[in-house]
């Protein structure tokens, strides 16, 4: 279930992920089997689907991009090429509005991402975004405390982010740390930092979003099209 309260054609409140974690991988090789998974995925539908991709009136021209290698930019320069794009007065792709300038710091919104991808001619890796915008147990870096070794997969045509991972912390102690900067309860995630205790390894994880993905390889415009009884704000039921 969605914890932030989101209302948009890309947010369901209930929603379905697939969730890898690898052991003996860092934030690169994480990203390589990104790139090769969703490419698979992609790719597969193109060979066993595309008379139902056609019917669907899906251009299969976006799809057949998709493959390895993916473009892969830091934050910072995302950064900057939104704050570029703003001052130079251009509009988001599908949008009638400009694209926003942001801050260092803050994490992305939808107009924001939708004018990322469309910069590239099939799905972009934004890595290294800035610690406090990401999740507790996301291996900072340890000359820049400040970025952690995370990353999202943004879709094009306005779909977003398919993916987000990161490289996990593998020191109990820092880890314990990050709870308490979070003010998290600690006993909640006592069997999580005994996984560790013990000793732990380079590792890393990432999620996907089944129904946006789905979304996206059909061109379907509301990602409660792509779920059987959609569980949003104000429909709980069925």
């Amino acid at each position: 279930f969605r914890a932030e309260k989101s209302k948009t054609r890309r947010h369901l409140q209930e929603f379905w992920m697939v969730e890898p974690e690898i052991a003996f991988c860092d934030l690169q090789q994480l990203m390589d089997i990104e790139e090769s998974f969703v490419s698979h995925i992609v790719q597969s539908c193109l060979t066993k689907n595309a008379e139902e991709l056609t019917i669907l009136e899906r251009d299969l021209t976006h799809l057949q991009r998709v493959s390895p290698p993916f473009p892969r930019i830091h934050y910072d320069e995302a950064v900057r090429m939104i704050n570029e794009a703003n001052a130079a007065g251009v509009l988001v792709p599908g949008y009638e509005d400009v694209v926003p300038a942001i801050e260092w710091g803050d994490d992305f919104g939808s107009p924001h991402e939708t004018y990322l991808a469309a910069q590239f001619e099939k799905p972009v890796f934004v890595h290294h975004y800035p610690t406090q915008v990401k999740a507790f147990y996301m291996e900072p870096e340890p000359d820049r405390p400040e970025v952690c070794r995370s990353v999202d997969l943004l879709a094009p045509e306005g779909y977003g982010e398919i993916t987000g991972g990161s490289e996990r912390m593998s020191d109990p102690e820092k880890l314990i740390a990050a709870i308490e900067h979070h003010k998290l309860p600690m006993d909640a995630y006592e069997w999580y930092i005994d996984l560790r205790k013990y000793g732990s390894a380079v590792h890393s994880g990432f999620g996907l979003g089944l129904e946006r993905t789905v979304a996206w390889v059909c061109g379907i415009d509301h990602v409660r099209e792509t779920a059987a009884f959609p569980r949003m704000l104000q429909y709980l039921r069925p």
